[in-house]
């Protein structure tokens, strides 16, 4: 097992020469104790804004302890929101209108509630009245609507209707709603004197069946969909680097807030960042998989507590060569996302979060949140430290470098390592000459 290692020579000259070159900036133990919170002070960069905080209601910074009334924070651009919503906008689509008409069905899944509660009642109204003015149109033609054809005079003039009990256009939409959701009053009946309101009845009764269905199909499935049952599943607000078995760890925790489990559950996390390439292509989203597991389950895990995901940095890692100071300073953002199936409805969902550089506590570690509880002879979970920390004692250098110290304190003789112990140990004179 290696030894913590709470400190590296390298760090210090690197501190003094940070010092050196910008007098005005704040001192590093200064910006590395905020890091530790969570906070960063780096400078403006590509992709980097600053907002006041004015303490209003529309603040990003409402109810927060970290910020004062009138201060200025940091916002980076980011693919994935807290909340899973993707920061994604579309523009110059062309045929849009009509592609999404093609699949109404759809369309109207993923539209909002007002929306398709609008459309829901539109579709009803409409097809009232619609089919209220065939039926009035069948009764005029016919003759129905005249003075002594009405239903008060028909015993005396003995005249057979197409529809009894219709005096005009209101009798008309009355007998439309009957007619549609098979209600049955008992009191409009079709007569058999006109086959064109036979036929109409036999079709509105056909289209009231069917446009139930559909519209119960619609609310049916945006209740049930998989991103209502994500809204149950939780991401940590920060992900932390510290030690493990003697390796850096990037780790971040997910739970589930529901009894019901998540079948075959799967994590999968990405880091988006810039990239160029050897012909000199500039990939600004970038996308690299970042290899994962929960303790030594691997990706597939067990989901029945909130558990710590953890992803070693080591040499395939692009998180390698990063110390505490690059993670400060580089822009990049790291998506998670959690897959699997809902145990009660059996369809499949997905879970996303991310975190920015600013959102990643360096030398911090999970605090427990599972306990056996004797009285009630069961595993507790205490969701209110689902987010807590605690600050541990971690190298600030990157995986890298401290693979290399080790490799020198266990007295490893490879050429590179050999090389940097002789380096270590000449006097500045003879490193000089």
């Amino acid at each position: 097992m290696h030894k913590p290692l709470t400190d590296v020579h390298v760090l210090k000259e690197t501190e003094e020469e940070y010092v050196a070159n910008e007098p005005e900036a704040p001192a590093p133990n200064h910006w590395r104790r905020q890091y530790m919170r969570g906070l960063s002070t780096t400078t403006s960069q590509g992709g980097v804004y600053y907002e006041a905080l004015k303490g209003s209601s529309n603040s990003l910074v409402k109810g927060s302890r970290n910020f004062r009334p009138g201060s200025m924070r940091k916002v980076r651009r980011r693919a994935v929101f807290k909340n899973g919503d993707c920061n994604v906008l579309q523009k110059n689509l062309t045929r849009r209108r009509l592609r999404f008409l093609q699949d109404m069905y759809t369309t109207l899944v993923d539209t909002q509630w007002r929306w398709t509660l609008l459309a829901f009642a539109l579709s009803f109204i409409l097809s009232w009245l619609i089919f209220a003015v065939l039926w009035w149109l069948i009764m005029y033609t016919h003759g129905d609507l005249e003075e002594l054809h009405l239903p008060h005079n028909q015993e005396e003039s003995g005249w057979q209707p197409c529809v009894s009990a219709i005096n005009g256009f209101t009798s008309c939409f009355l007998f439309s709603i009957e007619t549609q959701h098979t209600i049955g009053y008992g009191v409009r009946t079709t007569s058999e004197e006109c086959p064109e309101a036979i036929f109409m009845m036999c079709f509105q009764s056909i289209y009231g069946v069917m446009s139930s269905a559909f519209m119960a199909g619609i609310v049916f499935a945006k209740m049930t969909r998989a991103k209502q049952r994500a809204q149950t599943l939780l991401f940590s607000k920060n992900a932390v680097i510290c030690q493990r078995d003697g390796s850096l760890s990037l780790m971040f925790r997910v739970g589930d807030m529901r009894k019901s489990h998540i079948i075959g559950a799967g994590v999968r996390a990405q880091l988006i960042r810039t990239k160029t390439t050897k012909e000199g292509e500039v990939m600004t989203q970038h996308f690299t998989d970042l290899e994962i597991g929960a303790d030594d389950c691997g990706s597939d895990i067990f989901f029945i507590w909130p558990m710590v995901i953890e992803h070693k940095i080591d040499e395939n890692s692009p998180l390698y060569n990063m110390s505490a100071t690059d993670i400060l300073n580089d822009k990049f953002e790291i998506v998670v996302i959690l897959e699997g199936t809902v145990e009660s409805t059996g369809q499949s969902t997905q879970a996303r979060s991310s975190y920015i550089n600013t959102e990643i506590l360096w030398g911090h570690r999970f605090d427990p949140v599972v306990v056996y509880n004797k009285d009630r002879q069961a595993y507790e979970i205490d969701y209110a430290r689902f987010n807590e920390t605690t600050q541990v004692d971690t190298p600030l250098c990157s995986a890298r470098d401290l693979n290399e110290i080790y490799k020198i304190q266990e007295g490893f003789t490879t050429p590179e390592t050999t090389f940097t112990m002789r380096q270590l140990s000449l006097n500045p004179s003879e490193q000089a000459s």
